[in-house]
Formats: C-alpha cells, structure tokens, sequence
C-alpha cells in the first residue's frame, strides 16, 4: 500500500540504501580493502531487509520488526564508514569520503519515522478491535 506514509518514508530510505550499494560495490571493485567488503555486504543486507519491510505492508509487526533490524544493521554501517574514513589518507579523492554517512543518518531517521508511523497504524486497528 503505497499510500501509507510509512511506505512511503521506507521506499525513501530504499531509495537511499541502494544508492550506498551502488556507491560501496563500486568502491569495493576499485580498492582492494577488506573494509570494502564489509561494507558491501552490509549495505546489501540494509537493501534486502528495505525491501522485504516494503512489500510486508499486511504484517504490520514484521515490518515494524525488520524495520528495526535495518536501523541496527545501519547503525553497523554507519560505523565502519566512519571507521573506513578515517583510515583513509588524505590523497584520496573527495567521492570516497562522506556522502555515505549523511546519506546512512538520513536513512536511519526515515525508517524510525517509518517505525513512527507503523506503530501508529497499529494502535489505531487495536482500538477499533476494542471498540467491537
């Protein structure tokens, strides 16, 4: 249902996360670090759980949840960019440092707003069901 507003705070974020896929897969074919690695890896895993929390939209529990486990998994992520910008030396160049972690933030604070929204929708159909 795309007209939820959660759904559409989570296919921002999908949006998001791709584009750190995209950016991390291609990073990770030009350096040859470990660091790129774990970050591909984790970023795919941040894109799938997006993806499945998307279209769980008649189970409001587990796209609660898996929107939960894609915070924890970009909390993850978050920290090894941070980790893998400030291992970096200062020549390399400007697009393999930065973006990626406002863009992580971002998608961070738009699966809570999601999670907002989801638990919202939940006690709403509760209190009809009391109502009954």
């Amino acid at each position: 249902m795309i007209q939820r507003i959660q759904s559409i705070f989570m296919g921002f974020a999908l949006l998001i996360n791709g584009y750190i896929t995209y950016t991390t897969f291609s990073s990770y074919n030009q350096s040859n670090e470990n660091i790129f690695l774990y970050l591909s890896i984790i970023s795919l895993i941040v894109l799938t759980i997006a993806i499945f929390s998307i279209f769980s939209f008649k189970k409001r529990q587990n796209q609660f949840v898996l929107n939960r486990l894609a915070i924890i998994f970009n909390f993850i992520l978050l920290v090894l960019f941070i980790y893998q910008s400030q291992s970096l030396s200062g020549d390399v160049s400007a697009s393999m440092k930065g973006i990626e972690v406002i863009l992580t933030l971002i998608s961070i604070v738009l699966l809570v707003f999601a999670n907002k929204y989801i638990k919202k929708d939940e006690d709403l159909v509760k209190s009809v069901d009391r109502i009954r």
